[in-house]
């Protein structure tokens, strides 16, 4: 029998039925069969977008989206499966989201409230709108300018396979909304942060911070945005109204939690070796891209490593909540665990789609480790990049320790055509590019799992 139908036979069996005899085979004999044949991703996405949906966080949705994820740790074989609490301060959308333009022009556009929106009551705004291209226009605003007005931001964000464009046009929802009241605007509404032209609009959170009122903010869909600039274009220096209703709530402090589950090693004095996503996700959306993908990706990996053999490191896997609304579950984490080391943190939080780049912070601090996994993964696509790691959201812990990171960066060409949107469900999921990603992390995982010596040193 050769090593790659072990593998597959190895692939199709409960974690506890497997000993070091029968699986024979190679980490990379592993990583090759999941390219292929992978099932725990897909039935992780495939059942928490299924059985629970969107899980907004914070709310009882999210609760239901932890309690799902132990459960299928369990089931599979991790060891120390626990739900960790924290408190936070948990808004939700409310009922109502609508946006009219009552002249010169009246009708409806498609809109949804941002993350952090203030209400305006079941009554609505109507107020003129002003038009800012770009971010950086409404800044350039005198204060009190926008007094009793609605301010609409721009921007002219495209496709990019690194997504550096959300860097660029993410500010518009970031900051604009409190750029506005600061200069004395009523609400706020954005041409969404994306690159879909569907009328779906794009959700995130936007930020007052203590140095302005939160006011009603609101993200319309690129085609409805397209059309209200349209509007200022003939309207010849006619006002423009609209009128915004918006209902969002802040709850006060609720309940969240972050969801983490071991493959234990075999040495528990080393370091173990950290894998995140997060479990919640908007609430317009099931969260399959955002990110029950990832959740999916770096728990398969783990268990298929432990499918080679028990590590030598432990292998901790973090489902961070409450991410979406200010990053709650990795600031609790890192709180809770900041005085036990982690050898190295990883994180897969930008969709489905094919992992193209590695890049570590260790680059020149282990140059041997280094190499070594990117000579793992080539045979997989994956370049070499030659920046320094950053890590994702979820895994503030390395950051705050300023220990090892490694980025796994997968394509993001048409990931901001689902970021944040109604489309964010599971048929977007391409399995084969979800497999690849597996595979990738089947790979990394097993070499940092198994490495004896310190990931940021080689010391």
């Amino acid at each position: 029998m050769n090593k790659s139908m072990l593998a597959l036979i190895a692939l199709s069996l409960p974690l506890a039925t497997l000993s070091a005899e029968d699986q024979p085979m190679t980490l990379e004999a592993m990583a090759d069969a999941t390219l292929s044949q992978d099932t725990f991703a897909w039935d992780f996405v495939e059942g928490i977008t299924t059985e629970v949906g969107p899980r907004q966080a914070g709310t009882e949705a999210e609760a239901r989206g932890r309690e799902w994820a132990v459960r299928w740790l369990e089931a599979q074989g991790f060891e120390n499966v626990e739900d960790e609490p924290f408190e936070m301060q948990t808004w939700v959308p409310g009922e109502v989201h609508k946006a009219e333009i009552v002249s010169p022009f009246p009708q409806p556009l498609v809109v949804q409230p941002l993350g952090g929106s203030a209400s305006t009551g079941p009554e609505g705004i109507t107020a003129e709108v002003v038009f800012f291209r770009t971010v950086d226009d409404l800044r350039a605003a005198p204060a009190g300018s926008l007094a009793g007005k609605i301010a609409y931001v721009s921007h002219a964000m495209t496709r990019t396979q690194d997504g550096s464009q959300y860097g660029f046009a993410g500010p518009a929802r970031w900051v604009g909304a409190r750029l506005a009241s600061q200069r004395g605007a009523v609400a706020t509404v954005i041409k969404s942060v994306g690159t879909d032209y569907h009328r779906n609009p794009h959700t995130g959170g936007t930020d007052f911070a203590d140095d302005a009122n939160p006011i009603p903010a609101g993200a319309l869909s690129l085609p409805d945005a397209a059309n209200l600039e349209r509007m200022f274009e003939r309207a010849n220096g006619r006002p423009i109204t609209m009128k915004l209703t918006l209902t969002p709530q802040d709850l006060g402090t609720t309940m969240s939690g972050n969801v983490v589950g071991e493959i234990v090693g075999r040495d528990p004095s080393l370091p173990p070796v950290l894998i995140a996503c997060h479990i919640d996700s908007w609430w317009n959306g099931t969260g399959a891209f955002d990110d029950g993908a990832g959740c999916g990706i770096v728990a398969a990996a783990a268990l298929h490593v432990r499918h080679v053999g028990q590590p030598l490191r432990t292998i901790r896997v973090l489902m961070a909540g409450a991410e979406e609304t200010g990053l709650w579950g990795s600031k609790a984490y890192s709180e809770a665990h900041l005085d036990e080391r982690i050898a190295v943190g990883l994180e897969s939080d930008f969709g489905a789609d094919r992992i193209w780049k590695f890049e570590s912070n260790f680059r020149e601090s282990n140059p041997d480790l280094h190499k070594r996994i990117a000579r793992a993964v080539a045979r997989f696509g994956v370049s070499a990049g030659m920046d320094v790691a950053t890590g994702g959201a979820d895994i503030n812990i390395s950051r705050d320790q300023k220990g090892a990171i490694i980025d796994l960066a997968q394509d993001g060409t048409r990931y901001f055509d689902l970021h944040h949107t109604p489309d964010d469900t599971l048929d977007k999921i391409d399995p084969v590019q979800l497999r690849q990603n597996v595979a990738v992390w089947t790979q990394v995982v097993g070499i940092l799992a198994n490495e004896p010596k310190d990931i940021q040193t080689g010391k």
